[in-house]
C-alpha cells in the first residue's frame, strides 16, 4: 500500500484529469493572457513531475521537450495530446518510485537535487500535490471563460482509498 501522501497525490492527479475531460485540443490552446494556456499547463505539470520524481530523485533526464514548460518559462500554446501523452508518461514513470517511498525516505533530501539546501522528498511531494490543486483552479477559470458548461467541481467524491488513514 503506497503512504498516504502518495495516495494524496493520486487524488490530485485524479481532480486534474476530471478538470481536463472533455476539453478540446481548439480550447486547450487558447491564452487568455495573462494566463498560460491549459496544454501549457498540463505540460508543465508533467515537468514537475518529471523534475522531482525522475530528475532530483533518481538523477534520470528523460523527455527534454518538457524544459520548455519550467517555472518561469514563456508562455506556449503546445499541443494538448502531445502533453497529455507526456504527462502519461511522466505519471507512468513516477508511480513504482513513488509506490516504494517509507516515512524516512519522505524525511531524506532527494539525491540528485542539486540546490543549495533541498527540500526533503516529503515536501517536494506535498508541493507537487498542492501544484496541482493551483493549477486544477486555473484551468476551471479558463473554462469557465471559454464558456464551458457542466464543468467539474471539486473537491470530488474521495475514492475508497482517499479516505484519512494512518500510516502503515
Amino acid at each position: 500500500m503506497a503512504h498516504p501522501r502518495v495516495d494524496q497525490l493520486r487524488f490530485a492527479r485524479a481532480e486534474w484529469l476530471r478538470g481536463l475531460a472533455g476539453l478540446t485540443e481548439a480550447d486547450a490552446v487558447v491564452r487568455l493572457e495573462p494566463i498560460n494556456s491549459i496544454s501549457w499547463m498540463v505540460g508543465h505539470m508533467a515537468w514537475h513531475e518529471r523534475q522531482c520524481w525522475f530528475q532530483r530523485a533518481r538523477g534520470i533526464t528523460i523527455e527534454p521537450i518538457l524544459d520548455a514548460f519550467a517555472t518561469g518559462r514563456p508562455a506556449s500554446t503546445p499541443s494538448l495530446a502531445e502533453m497529455q501523452a507526456a504527462w502519461d508518461r511522466m505519471v507512468a514513470g513516477a508511480d513504482p518510485f513513488l509506490d516504494g517511498l517509507t516515512t524516512p525516505d519522505l524525511e531524506l533530501r532527494p539525491a540528485h537535487d542539486q540546490r543549495p539546501d533541498p527540500p526533503t522528498v516529503g515536501s517536494q511531494l506535498q508541493y507537487v500535490t498542492y501544484h496541482y490543486w493551483s493549477h486544477i483552479g486555473e484551468v476551471s477559470a479558463v473554462r469557465q471563460l471559454l464558456g464551458h458548461a457542466e464543468l467539474a467541481e471539486y473537491v470530488g467524491d474521495l475514492p475508497p482509498d482517499g479516505e484519512y488513514r494512518r500510516e502503515g
